[in-house]
């Protein structure tokens, strides 16, 4: 009987066979080293998700030993697999001096990137201190904090169709709204480590203020930008707010107003200068002013001294010789805006306010705790 030479023998039906199995695992790898992966991700998220709930109640509960207790209604840690998002459906804060409650909100941390945090609130805003009360309400905000080893490197915040009123004020209730506002704060360089200081910018578009426009007898919106630095500003804490602005006081803090500038129809004002507080608890420093078009708040503010006849005609007076009230020259735009002239410095000292080296009647300075 002859041997059938094409038919392999037993040895290299068994070599044929591993080959299969080698070719069929190989199939196989990448799906299980992916499972492997995805595994080993779960799992990582599920610890860092556990971490973040355990750095949050500790927080909560340092805060609560400290006389502050938060409160996140109905808290939710979800965001898998690339996310860590706390969701709350209401943020209260209950301290001695108030309390504050705000609505369903929302922050966000991408796994890879720990230190930005991006959050968004639908609000609306209470809070209560003492006798006053402030509501805020808006169609959008946002926000977002990078985050470092000791601090901070970046906050900002956005919020569109911003309305805000808080009743409880001395002389009346305040309301202000605006179409947009954005504010941002970052560490000064070259003096964040020896002052604590912090740079501030705030921009608001088309804010309407009813007690500015009775001041400067113009309904039109205001356009408002801000840049400032805030010294000793990492002392403060959420603690109550006499006890924060008393001990930002003692330690030399400053508001350093590098650029205001408020924008009012043809009103235009800008000013620069230095705010703290002094002993009574009270604003203090001076502002360096320049401004186009207030002859008429100035003749109102110079009418409160010398009667409202002869104090429009003085106001009338000083504003042609500071060309606040410029007519457009022949052939000039009447669109086009005038130039701005320096004014007297406004000063703040001892609870009044003194402009053009006489304190305004009537004006008078609180104490702010």
């Amino acid at each position: 009987m002859t041997q059938d030479r094409t038919r392999p023998d037993g040895a290299a039906q068994a070599s044929l066979a591993r080959t299969a199995r080698r070719f069929r695992l190989g199939l196989f790898l990448p799906y299980v080293l992916l499972a492997l992966i995805v595994i080993a991700w779960s799992a990582g998220w599920f610890w860092l998700r556990g971490r973040a709930a355990t750095e949050i109640d500790g927080w909560m509960a340092r805060e609560a030993a400290a006389g502050r207790t938060w409160t996140c209604a109905d808290r939710s840690l979800t965001g898998y697999p690339f996310r860590i998002e706390l969701r709350c459906n209401a943020v209260t804060l209950e301290r001695s001096d108030g309390r504050f409650r705000l609505g369903p909100s929302t922050a966000v941390a991408q796994v890879y990137q720990p230190r930005l945090v991006l959050f968004e609130s639908a609000g609306p805003f209470h809070v209560e201190q003492g006798a006053l009360t402030g509501d805020a309400a808006w169609s959008k905000l946002q926000g977002s904090v990078h985050g470092a080893s000791e601090g901070f490197t970046r906050a900002s915040l956005v919020v569109d169709n911003p309305n805000v009123t808080v009743s409880g004020a001395d002389p009346g209730p305040i309301a202000v709204s605006g179409q947009h506002l954005e504010m941002h704060a970052r560490p000064t360089p070259g003096r964040f480590e020896a002052e604590g200081a912090v740079d501030v910018s705030l921009r608001l578009a088309q804010a309407a203020v009813p007690q500015l426009d009775a001041l400067t007898g113009n309904p039109a919106p205001a356009d408002l930008s801000i840049d400032a630095t805030l010294t000793q500003a990492t002392i403060l804490r959420t603690g109550p707010v006499p006890r924060e602005l008393e001990r930002w006081r003692q330690a030399g803090g400053t508001l350093d107003l590098t650029a205001l500038s408020l924008a009012k129809g043809a009103q235009r004002v800008q000013a620069k200068g230095t705010l703290a507080l002094d002993d009574a608890h009270r604003p203090v420093g001076q502002l360096d002013l320049r401004a186009a078009g207030v002859d008429a708040l100035v003749g109102s503010v110079v009418g409160q001294r010398f009667g409202s006849e002869k104090g429009a005609l003085v106001g009338q007076l000083v504003g042609g010789l500071l060309g606040l009230g410029r007519r457009p020259e022949p052939g000039e735009s009447q669109g086009e805006s005038a130039p701005l002239k320096a004014l007297p410095p406004l000063k703040l000292v001892n609870g009044r306010v003194v402009f053009s080296g006489f304190p305004i009647p009537n004006v008078y300075l609180p104490t702010l705790y």
